[in-house]
């Protein structure tokens, strides 16, 4: 059967307390009972002394028992319901009272005090005078605590108290576990319907809630940063399908529309003419190249093979093949390096030879004529940092999040560029491999720095 959190806890609560409280009425209500019954035996123990005393005296007094001997007790014995007995040195009964006499009192007790040891015993006291025994009194009762009518409204109202207590514990504890569960129950119950709508494809639903408990405002946190993330990712994903499917129909509408033209005749079939198809073409093996890499990176079938790499002589080596592109477009190529540093690290030459190829040439592709692209590297005890800094159009704020998705090509600026868009993808998926970072940092219209963490060779 199908419960809601709030109910479950509440349940919860509520049994916890009960079990609780019962236990803890049990025993305080046993131990009220085991020390007032204590209490009253102390008594109990102190009236057969003085008992005993006041026949000695009795003795004392006169020499010798007769019937009259102590009567006076009598009246006592029977407002207390215990019985009395005065018995000579000989053992023979000088005068006693009848059992019979306190039997329904005492039973009308026992019912009152839940006692059922309604048993007639009996208790055998010798009486010495001069140190010799003289008699002896035998006190009777059908209880092994005697409890006079006070004593027995007490431990009644003892009891009630305590049953009180104990109730109104209990509808304490259930009104507050209602309330608990409340605090705790909406909010979750909330998270559950918005995680729900966000596996729905709701992407818009989000959380407008607050809560003071951290876990849950955590949690609501989370959620909605959540709903974020999917609807960015889903508006990722079609923008994703849209690019591709403009990078790949553009060379092949132009494949077509000139192949068709050369066939019908209009256009005439020359050298040239197919040199600028199998750019095309060319091109197209590209994209489709990169996709693959993408693919074989994401799914993690790249293969590493891992060695000592220097990055000071990669990094160079990469600047010295794109110096003809920069010169091309009169941007200064800037190489600094901290000096008595080791840039060894363990990883993939061709692999990092490739993420740096895409930063720089994205550096130099971006970057306007008379530009300049700074590369710095330097190094500490744990790993080597490279720095690529530009001065060219730089990425918008609402962009930045977005750069290393696959097929991302920001504003229209960007776009206008040549490019598949996945080259930042790829690259740190390549640094992810390599338990390296990178991270970007830019502002539209004065440029952009790439800052690249890898973990140096642990052996050094």
């Amino acid at each position: 059967m199908k419960q809601s959190i709030r109910k479950r806890l509440s349940i919860i609560i509520i049994f916890c307390s009960v079990v609780g409280v019962t236990l803890s009425v049990l025993v305080v209500n046993i131990t009220i009972n085991n020390t007032f019954n204590k209490y009253m035996q102390d008594i109990q123990s102190k009236r057969n002394i003085r008992l005993v005393e006041y026949f000695q005296q009795i003795y004392k007094r006169d020499g010798t028992w007769n019937s009259n001997s102590g009567e006076e007790m009598m009246h006592e014995a029977l407002m207390s319901n215990y019985c009395l007995s005065l018995l000579d040195q000989k053992g023979k009964v000088v005068w006693q009272m009848n059992p019979n006499d306190i039997r329904y009192k005492s039973h009308m007790m026992m019912m009152n005090s839940n006692n059922n040891e309604g048993v007639y015993t009996t208790s055998k006291f010798a009486l010495n005078v001069d140190g010799r025994i003289v008699g002896y009194i035998l006190v009777g009762q059908y209880s092994p605590v005697l409890l006079s009518k006070e004593d027995v409204n007490f431990k009644v109202e003892i009891n009630k108290s305590i049953a009180l207590s104990g109730l109104l514990t209990i509808v304490i504890v259930a009104a507050i576990s209602i309330i608990l569960s409340k605090q705790f129950s909406e909010p979750i119950k909330a998270v559950s319907k918005t995680s729900v709508n966000l596996s729905k494809g709701d992407y818009e639903s989000r959380l407008k809630i607050n809560s003071n408990i951290q876990e849950i405002k955590n949690l609501i946190v989370s959620i909605n940063s959540l709903g974020e993330k999917l609807n960015s990712q889903d508006l990722l994903r079609k923008r994703l399908i849209s690019d591709i499917s403009h990078e790949i129909r553009t060379p092949l509408n132009i494949l077509q529309n000139n192949l068709e033209a050369m066939i019908d005749g209009i256009v005439p079939v020359t050298p040239e003419k197919l040199n600028s198809l199998n750019e095309e073409v060319i091109r197209f093996g590209k994209l489709l190249n990169n996709l693959n890499t993408l693919k074989q990176v994401e799914s993690e079938e790249m293969i590493l093979n891992m060695g000592l790499v220097n990055i000071e002589e990669l990094i160079f080596s990469v600047i010295s093949d794109f110096s003809i592109a920069a010169t091309e477009k009169n941007i200064e190529l800037l190489f600094e390096k901290e000096e008595n540093s080791d840039f060894n690290v363990i990883g993939d030459y061709d692999k990092l030879k490739q993420v740096f190829i895409n930063l720089i040439s994205n550096a130099i592709k971006f970057t306007k004529f008379n530009g300049i692209v700074r590369v710095k590297i330097s190094s500490s005890n744990n790993y080597v940092s490279i720095s690529i800094q530009d001065n060219g159009i730089g990425i918008k704020k609402e962009d930045l999040p977005f750069i290393f998705e696959r097929m991302y090509r920001g504003d229209k600026s960007r776009q206008a560029i040549e490019g598949s868009g996945i080259g930042l993808t790829i690259a740190k998926k390549i640094l992810t491999l390599h338990s390296g970072t990178i991270d970007v940092e830019s502002k539209e219209n004065k440029g952009t720095t790439f800052l690249v963490h890898l973990n140096k060779d642990e052996e050094k």
